[in-house]
């Protein structure tokens, strides 16, 4: 019997899903899940180091570094194949912003 997968608590569902290069009508996509956008957004924009990134998603440490590697590997393929980036889905749950908690200066709550 195995062990049910956490739920990664995010700050909020991003705005703008999807990146790439203008112009482009391709079809064939590069999927980035939310909770590997928001260890992005916390270790990258945010500053969080990756213990204080695993605390704010409700993670372990060991969980957030794969899937911060597993989302520069999808940013970098998208900028080398100029296929277009899109984040969507994943296993998560949106973060109620108590004040324990704060998401940083990128969260869309933030006041």
């Amino acid at each position: 019997m195995y062990r049910a997968r956490k739920r990664r608590r995010i700050c909020s569902i991003p705005s703008n899903n999807k990146y790439g290069p203008l112009g482009v009508k391709n079809k064939d996509y590069i999927n980035m899940t939310l909770d590997e956008y928001e260890t992005i957004r916390l270790i990258d924009y945010e500053g969080f180091n990756q213990e204080n990134c695993a605390l704010q998603m409700n993670v372990a440490r060991t969980t957030v570094q794969g899937i911060y590697a597993s989302a520069r590997e999808k940013i970098a393929k998208s900028l080398i194949t100029g296929k277009i980036l899109l984040i969507e889905g994943g296993n998560y749950q949106i973060s109620d912003h108590n004040k324990k908690r704060r998401c940083g200066m990128g969260c869309s709550k933030h006041t």
